[in-house]
């Protein structure tokens, strides 16, 4: 079966550059089984309360400026699905979460990007769920537990934002640029992501969701946590039981690490879907 996956997008320079991030999804494509469809809770698809798009055809999203010409040259065509968008919306209003449908929305980056370099071929429908930046991770846990059983329908459910997103930090100053994308990353980015590695480990979910407060230099590495959001996407719709696993993890410019994990669904759920 299927993993839940949390993905950290970074830069939209991934789509071009190379880097250990970018070799991972390159290569996580290929090591899963194929999915039928493809759910993904993107951190630059923010609404007021869940929104789920049916288009049929999306278009493509280019929220970003000031990089390399030739990423609004990127086009990913792969279809929408209408039919499981329905049914997600069906899910998350019978978890009482009050969702909407967008009947047109084109791919922002923090979905293109990542399936680009996963599935090339844009051949896998894709339906995309909003995230509520108002609101706080038990909130998207929620949203995430509405979604859980997909994954045995083949369906893979991505959470797409970044393990850290400070871009104050990122940002030389001096040099009026990006810190260099290879070198050394700060320690508190790095303990950071390490301390949720651990506690995603030991699946302490109170920890995670109350992370503002218990993680090291919470505030510093997400001054807003719109893009740590899709972690809990993810982590609820894994259901009970998943088994995580920190399935890549690397840095870029001085402070942004681009972790990723997998949950993998518990042993009785893969032999009850055979």
């Amino acid at each position: 079966m299927l993993p839940t996956l949390f993905l950290s997008h970074g830069s939209p320079m991934i789509a071009l550059q190379d880097s250990p991030a970018r070799r991972f999804l390159l290569d996580l494509g290929r090591s899963l089984p194929r999915p039928k469809a493809i759910v993904v809770a993107s951190a630059h698809f923010e609404t007021p309360m869940p929104v789920v798009v049916t288009d049929p055809a999306p278009e493509m999203i280019y929220d970003f400026g000031n990089f390399d010409p030739r990423l609004f040259e990127i086009v990913y065509p792969a279809p929408g699905e209408p039919s499981l968008a329905m049914t997600v919306a069906e899910r998350l209003q019978a978890a009482g979460l009050g969702p909407r449908v967008a009947p047109k929305r084109g791919y922002d980056h923090g979905t293109w990007i990542p399936l680009a370099l996963m599935y090339p071929d844009a051949d896998i429908p894709v339906v995309q769920v909003s995230i509520q930046p108002n609101a706080d991770p038990a909130h998207h846990l929620a949203v995430g537990r509405a979604l859980a059983g997909l994954a045995a329908e083949d369906v893979l459910v991505i959470g797409s934002g970044s393990l850290t997103h400070n871009l104050g930090e990122v940002f030389d100053r001096r040099r009026g640029g990006f810190r260099p994308l290879e070198g050394p990353i700060d320690a508190w980015a790095t303990s950071f992501a390490d301390w949720f590695a651990d506690r995603i480990a030991a699946n302490d979910v109170a920890a995670l969701t109350d992370y503002r407060r218990q993680a090291p230099e919470a505030v510093r590495n997400h001054p807003h946590d719109d893009h740590l959001l899709p972690l809990y996407v993810a982590l609820g719709a894994a259901g009970e039981g998943a088994r995580p696993e920190r399935i890549h993890t690397s840095g870029q410019h001085g402070s942004l690490m681009m972790d990723a994990y997998a949950w993998w669904p518990k042993a009785e759920t893969r032999a009850a879907a055979a």
